[in-house]
């Protein structure tokens, strides 16, 4: 299934629900409130429209934030599935910083193998597919970098004191260097090698980080459970990731 895939073709699908979200980025736009009072724009309703529309026609379940919840004895037997996240970062959306990304990951049973991140505001895109490389703007990963610091990269929404602990504990000859960024973007730095490590010791869901760790896998580098040390793993019956560390 994945070799009939071609990577180009889900870029320009993430590309043109870039195009759709920026023209309601760049205005004012409505705000509601989900269940669990997490924030909403219409743009995430725009680009799950456009994206679903899209992936439609490769005949692959899809499994989506702002889709209703599939049961896991609908999805526990599916081979491959898109996850996908139309807008992650809804609250840099609305603070209008640009570090929101829309995510479209394929995983194969539980395995990212394929993942782009868009973040059209700051004109990024991130892409891998396994065997083929990850990319950031069409440059092959991971980047090279010429300084002595130990770049560790956290969330700006999401800092709590257990993270500040383990940055404060890891030990280091070289100066500890503090990257904070918005959404997946996170997961990226490390991937391209911009950022040494993240970890992620709050709450996050699968869409949240599959299409990132797709290509923080395709790059070399690994995410993995911050309690087993084992890679995190997808299409579990609750999809609540555990804490993590990407490096």
């Amino acid at each position: 299934m994945l070799n009939q895939i071609n990577l180009e073709d889900i870029i320009s699908i993430a590309i043109k629900a870039g195009k759709n979200v920026l023209k309601i980025y760049n205005k004012d736009f409505k705000i509601i409130y989900k269940d669990d009072n997490s924030p909403l724009s219409e743009a995430d309703l725009i680009s799950n429209e456009i994206i679903c529309k899209e992936l439609v026609k490769f005949n692959i379940p899809i499994l989506s934030e702002e889709n209703k919840t599939i049961s896991y004895e609908q999805r526990k037997d599916w081979e491959y599935f898109w996850c996908i996240d139309p807008i992650d970062g809804t609250k840099e959306f609305i603070n209008k910083n640009g570090e929101f990304t829309i995510n479209i990951a394929l995983i194969y049973k539980d395995t990212p193998v394929l993942g782009v991140v868009h973040a059209p505001a700051l004109n990024l895109l991130y892409s891998s597919k396994k065997g083929e490389g990850a990319f950031k703007n069409g440059i092959k990963l991971p980047l090279q970098r010429n300084d002595d610091f130990l770049k560790i990269v956290a969330s700006k929404s999401h800092l709590n004191n257990q993270t500040k602990d383990f940055i404060d504990n890891i030990k280091t000859t070289k100066q500890k260097e503090f990257v904070s960024m918005g959404s997946s973007l996170k997961l990226c730095l490390v991937a391209s090698n911009e950022a040494d490590t993240y970890p992620r010791l709050a709450p996050t869901m699968e869409w949240d980080t599959a299409a990132a760790d797709a290509i923080v896998r395709e790059a070399g580098k690994m995410t993995y459970d911050f309690y087993t040390k084992k890679p995190l793993v997808y299409n579990k019956e609750n999809l609540l990731n555990p804490y993590f560390i990407v490096e």
